[in-house]
């Protein structure tokens, strides 16, 4: 019996028990199948942020790159 974490062996039963009455044994495949997906999207989308986050570093060296080389190239030797 945990009082601050995930619930224990009887009432994981009780909770199963529930949902079956609820949905009936032709749906149990269907709701795990629709479980499955969300959970995989959502495990997706966690590390879709991360790789974004990552493809914009070089995105962002790249444009300022671009900002020194035009401000390079219309610099004259003598213009300071």
């Amino acid at each position: 019996m945990a009082v601050f974490g995930l619930p224990g062996g009887s009432e994981l039963i009780i909770v199963l028990l529930i949902v079956l009455v609820l949905f009936g044994p032709s749906q149990l495949p269907k709701l795990a199948k629709m479980f499955g997906k969300s959970a995989k999207a959502l495990r997706e989308g966690m590390e879709g942020t991360t790789d974004d986050e990552e493809d914009e570093k070089p995105v962002a060296k790249a444009e300022k790159k671009a900002a020194k080389a035009s401000e390079s190239e219309g610099a004259e030797p003598g213009d300071e």
